[in-house]
């Protein structure tokens, strides 16, 4: 395996795990302050944009490369 495989492959793992990390860190957020329905759904809406974002980006990327 070399570098570039490995970069790749680390990347994809540790940012997945980033990913659901955040979200557990959202829910646990939610629950704490006692945001309720609505307050959860905007959290995860709000700052799962900026996931959405990374992600779209990626996707911008890789097809702008072929």
């Amino acid at each position: 395996m070399n570098e570039a495989v490995f970069a790749e492959v680390s990347m994809l793992v540790l940012l997945t795990g980033l990913i659901v990390w955040m979200g557990f860190i959202v829910w646990d957020l939610a629950r704490k302050s006692q945001a309720g329905r609505f307050g959860t759904i905007a959290l995860f809406t709000i700052l799962g944009a900026g996931v959405v974002g990374f992600i779209v980006k990626t996707v911008l990327v890789e097809i702008m490369q072929i």
